[in-house]
Formats: structure tokens, C-alpha cells, sequence
């Protein structure tokens, strides 16, 4: 028997999940909004969650099952939308906040059917959350991944602010076909846990090499890396297979890094820098330090998180943030980078203020080919 959350603010939705759910011998609980959900996870532990996307007056289903994901890493999330077409559920579910998508409206049958999938799924996330906590589990999980050959590179472009057909950059997505490690969230925390980090950072660099050499010679790369990356005395040869391409490579840290609680990253950056890499800060506005990170890192690239972005359109708070960084950026020399653009509206709006790079879903989705633009 599972113990299943169901989140939507129509109760009859609620319901036919309770029905349903109540058949097949489960016990359900009910919140009718996103703030209820959370305080419920907090007392809880569920073993499946449905959370619808669009709900009003709190935090999203995303969020929900973001957070979720945090308080208790082996339940299936299960995000219910009738816009299965939405690029955020896509991005969502390689980031590994949502496990599955049911479509809405959705039949009692449908509900059954994905139970099977559920019940996959949860091995899955008892498979990773094992690995998480044993650390021999997790070195092994992520060594089959390497002997495997399962991880792979595609590439999202990055485009001119006025001209967003032309492409200046891309950057590398990490992508695995293993069955367990099957998003890039549950390969950082296993990586982190087995104390592997170097490890997967070079099979990373290896792969988007390969990239540089199929694109364009004006294109940049840009390439995430894990802060602990940076705290090696000899870092010059952690990024061997990146260093000949080193001026056209841009080194993403997030915001949500926490940079200080390693010793040797100035002077790790300084090295790089010395040998053409420059730094591109990712996220701002997602999590927390994000000026301290900026005053810190002095970047080449500045990376909005894509909360700004959202119907930046719409909201003349978020319009006056963008322009407030964007001032920053061109008084200390660095280039605006506007993540997670959907939509023509949010293009324009983000044109018309003067950032200088856009991403996003929609100009292209993530690729293994090139060139990868849609239209």
C-alpha cells in the first residue's frame, strides 16, 4: 500500500485521484493548494505525489514538487498539466524535479496504467537514494555509468539580443541513458557522495570537446562546472582536454554554488583565466549570494535564472531588474545572458531592454545536432 499526495485546486480532480487511488487499496491525502501541499510534506513522508502545474495563489506545481524533491527524494512526482507541450515540464524533467507527466483531463484507466510506471520509478529512487547514503553503492553506480558509455552531450544555442538568429554560443547539457542515473541531478549527488566529482568533470570536458570541433570557429561553449572542480592545486590538468580550446570555453558556475567552503578556487580561477577560460556566473536569481558570487567571481558572463525571465513581459518589477543588471553588466565589462526565454513576447521585452544574449525553447531545445535552430 502507498501512501499518495494528490495537489490541485479542483476538488473534483482531487477526487477522481482519491477514487481511483482508494480502489486499488492506496491512502490518499488531499491539499488543495501549493502552501498546504508543502506543510503536509513537511509532517509526511508520501510515497507518490500528483500535483497539478497551474494552481493560484502560492507556489506552482513545479515548485511544489521542486521542494518535494528535496524533502523526500524517494517519492515519484508526478506533475498533471493539460500543456504537456510546456517547455518548462520538459527542462523539469531533465532536471529531475518530475518523474512522470499525466496529461489532463485524464481517464480512471490512465491512472491505473501509470501505477505501473510508478512502481518502476520508486525502485529507481530507492536505487539512487541508497547510492546517496553508501558510499561503495554509489561509486559503483556511477562507474557503470562510465564503463556503460551512457552519457552524452547536447548543446542549447545562445543568441544575439536584435539578431536572434544568429548563433554566438551554445551550452553543453549533460544527457544519460542508465537506468537509475537518469537525470543530471541524481548523477551530481551520486558523484558527490562516491566523491567522484573530478571524475565526472573530465568525462564532461571530453565530451564537449567533441563539440567544439563540430561547431562553427566563432562559436563559444559554455560548460558547467562543480565548484569542487576548483579546489585542486592542479587544476590546469583537470581541464587538459578543454585547454586548447580554452578562449572559445566559458566555465558556468551556478549561483547556488557555495564557493567558500573550498580554499583554492581564486587562485584555480586565476590559473584558468591565465590560460584563456573565462567564467560565466549561472542562475542569478535562484538561489542565495548571488551578488557576494558576483562581487567574488567578476564574470565574463552573467546567466539570469529563468524566475526572472518568466512574463518578464508582463511584470515591470522584473523588467527593472533586468535593467538594473544589465547596467551593471556593461559598467564591468560583462555580457547579460537571458535564460530560459519560451516565448516571442518574453524575447521582444528582454530585446527592448538590451540584454545581450537570450536562451531558450524558444529559439531551439537542447540538441545533438547541429545547427539546431527552430524556424
Amino acid at each position: 500500500m502507498a501512501r499518495i499526495l494528490a495537489v490541485d485546486d479542483e476538488p473534483l480532480v482531487r477526487r477522481a485521484v482519491s477514487r481511483v487511488m482508494n480502489r486499488l487499496g492506496h491512502t490518499v491525502a488531499e491539499a488543495a493548494d501549493g502552501n498546504a501541499a508543502i506543510r503536509m510534506m513537511q509532517e509526511t513522508a508520501y510515497d507518490v505525489a500528483f500535483v497539478d502545474y497551474d494552481m493560484p495563489g502560492g507556489p506552482d506545481g513545479l515548485a511544489v514538487l521542486s521542494r518535494l524533491r528535496d524533502l523526500c527524494p524517494r517519492c515519484v512526482r508526478v506533475l498533471m498539466t493539460g500543456r504537456t507541450d510546456f517547455p518548462v515540464v520538459v527542462e523539469a524533467i531533465n532536471k529531475g524535479e518530475v518523474l512522470r507527466v499525466l496529461p489532463k483531463p485524464f481517464h480512471a484507466e490512465q491512472l491505473e496504467s501509470l501505477l505501473d510506471d510508478v512502481v518502476v520509478a520508486a525502485r529507481r529512487l530507492a536505487a539512487v537514494a541508497e547510492s546517496q547514503t553508501d558510499v561503495s553503492g554509489a561509486g559503483r553506480l556511477f562507474q557503470e555509468l562510465l564503463d556503460g558509455d551512457q552519457l552524452s552531450m547536447a548543446v542549447q544555442p545562445i543568441v544575439a539580443g536584435p539578431e536572434t538568429s544568429r548563433v554566438v554560443a551554445v551550452e553543453c547539457l549533460l544527457r544519460s541513458a542508465h537506468p537509475v542515473l537518469a537525470s543530471p541531478l541524481s548523477i551530481l549527488h551520486t558523484v558527490e557522495r562516491a566523491t567522484r566529482v573530478w571524475d565526472l568533470g573530465a568525462r564532461v570536458n571530453q565530451l564537449a570537446a567533441r563539440w567544439v570541433d563540430r561547431l562553427p570557429p566563432e562559436v563559444l561553449i559554455f560548460v558547467n562546472v562543480h565548484p569542487a572542480q576548483l579546489d585542486d592545486p592542479a587544476v590546469e590538468a583537470r581541464f587538459a582536454a578543454l585547454a586548447p580550446y580554452a578562449p572559445r570555453v566559458v566555465l558556468e558556475i551556478t549561483e547556488r554554488a557555495s564557493l567558500r567552503d573550498f580554499t583554492n578556487w581564486e587562485g584555480s580561477i586565476a590559473r584558468l583565466e591565465a590560460l584563456g577560460f573565462r567564467f560565466a556566473l549561472d542562475d542569478l536569481g535562484s538561489g542565495y549570494g548571488g551578488l557576494s558570487l558576483l562581487a567574488d567571481l567578476r564574470p565574463a558572463f552573467i546567466k539570469l535564472d529563468m524566475s526572472i525571465v518568466r512574463d518578464v513581459h508582463k511584470k515591470p518589477h522584473k523588467q527593472r531588474l533586468v535593467d538594473l543588471l544589465l547596467t551593471f553588466a556593461n559598467a564591468t565589462g560583462a555580457v547579460l545572458v537571458a535564460e530560459g526565454v519560451e516565448t516571442e513576447e518574453e524575447a521582444e521585452a528582454l530585446v527592448r531592454i538590451g540584454t545581450h544574449l537570450l536562451q531558450g525553447y524558444y529559439f531551439a531545445r537542447p540538441s545533438m545536432t547541429w545547427p539546431m535552430l527552430a524556424g
